[in-house]
């Protein structure tokens, strides 16, 4: 009986994360959408994050004080670090320091909005849909569609997408 003629397993096979990231990459070549990129990205995750967090979450009295930090967004945040975990641990770790600079930045929009300023929710709506407007803008002058279009999982490649740039440039290994 004839052996099947499988191919050999090298040390160069690419992991998920990098595979993820050269099809991204395939999109977004213009450098004008890459710069549009860096700002509309962790715009949307921010504004996102802070809409979730915004919808009314059952109160929970063994909490207690810490009642507002547990949220539909924490459960956003959970799903989303799982996901960057099981493609790159450091790259999680990573985009958890982020994420905690949002919730921050979030907290401090409820706290404002608690003395006068707009609400949480109009405050990261209008983000969002400026973000938004600005990626279809960076697509038109690409003349790509999105990559989102062909897998839903590139709305959460993008974030760490631009975070692999960072920890290439500081020569941190993901």
């Amino acid at each position: 009986m004839a052996a099947k003629n499988k191919p050999a397993q090298t040390d160069t096979a690419k992991r998920p994360v990098d595979i993820y990231f050269d099809k991204y990459a395939e999109s977004h070549q213009n450098k004008t959408n890459e710069l549009i990129h860096w700002i509309c990205v962790p715009t949307i995750v921010f504004s996102l994050l802070g809409l979730i967090w915004a919808i009314p979450f059952p109160h929970l009295n063994f909490l207690g004080q810490y009642n507002g930090f547990l949220n539909w967004a924490s459960f956003l945040i959970a799903f989303s670090i799982y996901y960057y975990y099981k493609l790159s641990p450091i790259l999680s770790y990573f985009m958890l320091l982020i994420v905690f600079g949002f919730t921050y930045m979030i907290i401090v929009l409820e706290q404002w909005a608690k003395t006068g300023g707009p609400a949480l929710w109009l405050s990261c709506l209008v983000l969002f849909v400026a973000a938004w407007i600005g990626q279809f803008i960076g697509h038109k002058i690409e003349g790509k569609k999105p990559s989102f279009f062909d897998d839903i999982k590139f709305l959460l490649i993008g974030p760490v997408w631009l975070l692999h740039f960072i920890l290439i440039r500081l020569k941190i290994r993901y």
